[in-house]
């Protein structure tokens, strides 16, 4: 069976044109409503993923973007991860020690730190040289830390509907191959990825 996706969003639960929401669509993916999506906390967020995860059949993929990729490793960090979580795609890490994105996003502060103990399942962090959320350098840290495959999207912005990208059909070709290196071959895959 393909795996679920797990759809991890960040602040204010990603809009209806945003590629995440059209990921959960086309594909079928789980998603993960946190109550209040404008002031996480480690605790509570990664308490409601891991209520989804124990919640979705089969193996899984978690696709987390901004603060839903902090999500994710706290997550990993409180939880230890779980079995069938057999990889995650971490898209424009937030960086909640960054002071320009606590300034303009207080709650995000409550993320800090952000963890840097390595993942218990393989990772692929997408990011931009250009996100106001966290620098390029600073994600690529992110991703040694966390024993991820980094990857540039180049000069993107956040990556998410204000910088362009409601469809973001490079975003479904890098999940199309993440899904290919964690997967045994024989696996069906999504239809048009």
């Amino acid at each position: 069976m393909t795996p679920t996706l797990v759809i991890v969003t960040g602040l204010g639960d990603s809009g209806p044109q945003h590629w995440q929401t059209l990921w959960e669509q086309k594909f079928g993916a789980a998603r993960v409503r946190q109550d209040d999506p404008d002031h996480p906390t480690p605790e509570t967020w990664s308490a409601r993923l891991q209520e989804v995860i124990e919640a979705t059949a089969g193996d899984l993929v978690l696709v987390g973007h901004s603060c839903g990729v902090l999500n994710i490793v706290h997550w990993a960090r409180l939880y230890g991860g779980h079995e069938r979580v057999k990889g995650a795609i971490l898209v424009s890490p937030t960086d909640a020690e960054q002071t320009s994105t606590y300034s303009e996003y207080p709650a995000v502060a409550d993320m800090a730190p952000v963890p840097l103990e390595p993942l218990p399942f393989p990772a692929l962090v997408v990011a931009s040289e250009n996100d106001p959320f966290a620098t390029s350098q600073r994600a690529e840290q992110f991703a040694q830390a966390w024993g991820a495959e980094f990857i540039s999207a180049g000069e993107a912005g956040h990556i998410n509907v204000a910088s362009g990208h409601g469809e973001w059909p490079d975003g479904e070709v890098l999940l199309s191959e993440a899904l290919h290196a964690w997967t045994p071959p024989d696996i069906v895959r999504f239809g048009s990825v």
